[in-house]
Formats: C-alpha cells, structure tokens, sequence
C-alpha cells in the first residue's frame, strides 16, 4: 500500500514550521487534530525534537498516518487516537498545545463547534490552540481564490465552507480562550492562535 500523500502539506509545511517554532518552543506535548496523511506529524517532530507530537484523525485515516510514523521512526511521535470531533470521546490527557490544519472549513458547523469547546477541555492552562487554514473577515473572503474555493467545498458538502474568524474567535472565548495572534500566511491562509486563559 503506497503512502497517502497531499502536495499542499509539503508547499505550506516551511511557512507554517516558521511560526510554530517560536510558538512551541516551550511546550511538551502537542496533540495534532486531523492528522490526515501523517506528513505534517513526521516533519514537525523532526524539526521539533524537544516536544511529543500526537496525532489523531477518524479511524479511516489511521493506516496512512502509521506508514509515515513507521517509515520516519521518529522517538517523539505518537499513534494516532481516534478522534471524531462530534463523535468521539476526547482524550483524557491534558496538552500544553493543539495542533490543526484545514480542518474547519470541512467540518460541518455543529462539528466545529464540537471541535473548539473539545480543545477548551484538554488545554492545560495557557495551552496554545493554533489553527491554519483560511479564513473569511467579517463574512468577507480575503481573496478571489478563497471564494473560489468556497464555492468548491459547497458543491462536495453544502456543510462545508470557509469559517468566519469571528464566528471561531467567539467559540474559543466561549471555550475558555483568547485571541494571542493572528499570522498572514502565504496562499491567502492564517494562523490563528488562541492561549487558554489560566484561572490559578
């Protein structure tokens, strides 16, 4: 069985490690959301090596994710849970960061709403929330071709779609978080990263 592979992993891979870097520096253990092919997982832990990288995804994408973990035998990642957001049980473990890359703009709405109160529950305090992706501002598309790929996701999923940053900010500050920064990436993406507010 031949690896999956995404192209886009490998393009935005470079752009995104530049602002994770800094961002993770201090933290240990990172729980990926959508792991998807597994290619983001191998290559952060390798540039990463202080933190544990853990992966999840739904259980059809496990067998791709072993096979990059397998193959990169890398002493810092880990197996992927099995985590439907909406469906479910989310891990009991705490984790001082979260991890996800284009994943809420192919959830359905309830799903996304599921997804960040799920990442509000297993932040530690201060935690980091970072989500890539692209985002529409105030219900405005950033480019031509962030319209064009709404329109590309409704006619696969009606459901689906590019989220509204405001809408996500008001659930992370619902989930128990604030807005830390918000990166301009290339491709008309961003970097959102929420911190979990520490009530000690």
């Amino acid at each position: 069985m031949n690896k999956p592979y995404s192209e886009s992993c490998d393009q935005n891979r470079d752009p995104i490690l530049a602002v994770i870097q800094p961002l993770f520096a201090d933290r240990k253990n990172i729980l990926e959301i959508g792991s998807g092919t597994g290619q983001h997982a191998v290559y952060f832990a390798e540039k990463m090596p202080q933190l544990i990288w853990h992966t999840s995804d739904t259980k059809d994408n496990h067998a791709g994710i072993h096979q990059w973990l397998d193959d990169a035998g890398l002493p810092n990642t880990r197996p992927p849970l099995e985590l439907d957001v909406s469906h479910s049980v989310w891990p009991e473990k705490k984790y001082d960061g979260v991890f996800s890359a284009n994943t809420a703009h192919i959830m359905h709405w309830p799903m996304v709403v599921d997804f960040i109160e799920g990442v509000g529950n297993i932040l530690e305090n201060n935690g980091l929330f970072v989500l890539y992706g692209p985002f529409n501002y105030n219900g405005k598309f950033t480019s031509e071709s962030n319209a064009r790929f709404d329109l590309w996701l409704k006619e696969r999923d009606p459901q689906s779609g590019v989220r509204n940053f405001e809408d996500l900010n008001q659930l992370a500050e619902k989930a128990g978080m604030k807005l830390k920064q918000d990166y301009e990436m290339p491709a008309n993406n961003r970097i959102l990263c929420w911190q979990k507010i520490s009530h000690e």
